[in-house]
């Protein structure tokens, strides 16, 4: 087997890191060789798990260590800067979602990966088998043609859920974050609906702070997308008690309905002899499909372009809704897409 890739993590402030590099550590394709953060909690916590080369500053980590990838796990403004900075020196980067805090330093991301790099966005739902085999069902056109596109994240809010302080801290700010709950959690429906139907021609939002009138960005937002002949929701709420009816896609088609169900445990399926839905046997996701580890490090071996939901053109157009979302709620009106370019200024 060829030498373990080596992947070093900039930025521990984003809690999903740690779910991550616990998937890194299980592949036979690459290790953690390097991690740094300017916190030196964060830095002392990574030490216990058995990294040794730890930084306090991103660029000293990237200078003095050999790499052939990184992670970026930073709050959302620093993740450009971040990917700029390992993409310059030809590094390939994976990013956790969503892409950015803005569509103009997603649009920057996209650029820096030049040819021979490869960007990917982790979206967490799509190593769920259930949402691989929708995907794949959808592809093979089991459902026809997709016309809506529905999915709500939701919780009781990041504090109360017991994210660490270290996440709260920049998800509850909208510069840090690039909103609130709208980025956190409509960025989900907005990647899903952008994988399946390409980017929206129209974007209407509302967002409110409902519940908790302390924070200073949206504790729940609706967002509407319209294409030619689709029109698609993604619904975020940081105020929700318990689970139900969060995180369960539902993708409606000329020829039947799937519902994924139970956090991913079950997939639905309606069609014309179903009317009622029929429960699908899940398949087990292929080696290579089972975490971000096995997809990110096998693209970098193979050399095959990231496609579909992980990718930075789906990304990119995700982050697009949610500028266009923003936009949409702060003016009341709706927006034209593709937005205008000197917004990427």
């Amino acid at each position: 087997m060829a030498d373990k890739l080596r992947v070093g993590v900039l930025g521990l402030t984003h809690d999903h890191v740690w779910s991550n590099l616990r998937d890194l550590a299980g592949c036979e394709d690459g290790m953690l060789v390097a991690a740094a953060d300017p916190n030196p909690a964060l830095r002392e916590h990574i030490r216990s798990l058995g990294c040794e080369q730890v930084f306090d500053d991103y660029s000293d980590m990237l200078d003095a260590v050999k790499l052939d990838a990184v992670y970026v796990f930073s709050d959302n403004l620093r993740g450009a800067e971040l990917t700029e900075m390992a993409a310059a020196r030809g590094l390939h980067v994976m990013v956790e979602k969503p892409m950015a805090a803005t569509y103009a330093d997603a649009a920057r991301m996209r650029g820096a990966a030049a040819a021979g790099v490869q960007l990917m966005v982790n979206w967490p739902i799509m190593w769920w088998p259930a949402v691989q085999y929708a995907l794949n069902l959808i592809a093979e056109g089991r459902i026809g043609q997709v016309w809506q596109v529905n999915y709500r994240a939701a919780h009781i809010g990041p504090r109360e859920l017991g994210c660490s302080p270290f996440f709260c801290e920049w998800l509850y700010d909208p510069r840090r974050n690039g909103a609130g709950a709208l980025m956190d959690y409509c960025c989900y429906g907005a990647a899903l609906t952008c994988a399946l139907l390409g980017l929206p021609s129209r974007v209407t939002a509302l967002t409110g702070r409902l519940w908790k009138p302390d924070l200073l960005a949206e504790d729940n937002a609706v967002i509407v997308m319209q294409h030619a002949r689709a029109i698609s929701t993604s619904t975020a709420s940081w105020t929700q008690v318990g689970d139900m009816t969060s995180y369960e896609p539902m993708i409606y088609g000329s020829e039947g309905t799937i519902h994924i169900r139970e956090h991913g445990r079950e997939l639905w399926l309606a069609d014309r002899e179903h009317r009622n839905g029929i429960r699908l046997d899940i398949p087990e996701p292929p080696i290579g499909m089972r975490n971000s580890a096995e997809y990110f490090l096998g693209h970098i071996r193979s050399g095959k372009p990231i496609t579909g939901l992980c990718s930075a053109e789906v990304g990119l157009m995700a982050q697009e809704v949610l500028e266009a979302g923003i936009l949409s709620a702060a003016e009341g009106r709706t927006v034209s897409l593709p937005l205008p370019l000197p917004l990427l200024a």
